[in-house]
């Protein structure tokens, strides 16, 4: 399991609703996609208190097939034609949790990054943190979640997926880091994540 993201930053004053029209006409291609697991839509939004307006896409792989295929493929090129070409960040995926909301559209999504320590060793820290991950992948609302490293600057990323917890338009919680907005899921790999637990 690979997990990716770019991040898109637009102007304070830009018009979120285009990036609200563009995921609703083609959030759907991916929904079959080949190798891979999932894709959030995810923005952020300055009138909901983020910093910045951001259009913020998560995915987690299945295949590198999958993200190769997609990164030198029209999907990609289409957001360098629009946007041009954002930084992709990538993380090696240790483990995916699917939670008690398993079952419910994700709402909001949460990012959680973690220095590792320079006097832990890598081995007990992504451990550690498989052990904890799994453990608050079992809280209400959650709807999956995925831990993955990078061990270009030593960081734990934690990425959950929400679901509306009491009916009324509940946010993720706001201790769990960087939250954003889901619009839409593609999910074709969804099953397959979990399948085992991630070695190193």
């Amino acid at each position: 399991m690979h997990a990716m993201q770019y991040e898109i930053t637009l102007p304070a004053d830009y018009d979120m609703g285009i990036i609200r029209e563009r995921v609703a006409t083609r959030g759907h291609l991916l929904d079959a996609f080949p190798g891979l697991g999932l894709k959030a839509y995810l923005i952020r939004e300055r009138e909901d208190g983020s910093p910045v307006n951001q259009y913020a896409p998560f995915y987690l792989w299945a295949t590198p097939e999958g993200m190769n295929s997609f990164l030198w493929g029209p999907g990609f090129q289409g957001i360098v034609n629009d946007f041009g070409r954002p930084v992709v960040q990538h993380w090696t995926g240790v483990s995916y949790e699917e939670g008690p909301s398993a079952a419910s559209a994700p709402r909001t999504a949460t990012r959680r990054r973690t220095p590792l320590g320079e006097g832990v060793p890598p081995g007990e820290a992504v451990a550690d943190a498989m052990t904890r991950h799994a453990r608050e992948a079992r809280r209400d609302g959650v709807v999956a979640s995925a831990l993955a490293v990078d061990p270009r600057h030593w960081e734990l990323l934690a990425f959950t997926l929400w679901a509306d917890i009491d009916g009324v338009g509940a946010e993720a919680p706001a201790d769990e880091g960087e939250r954003f907005r889901v619009l839409h899921l593609s999910a074709p790999g969804r099953d397959g994540l979990g399948a085992g637990r991630r070695r190193w």
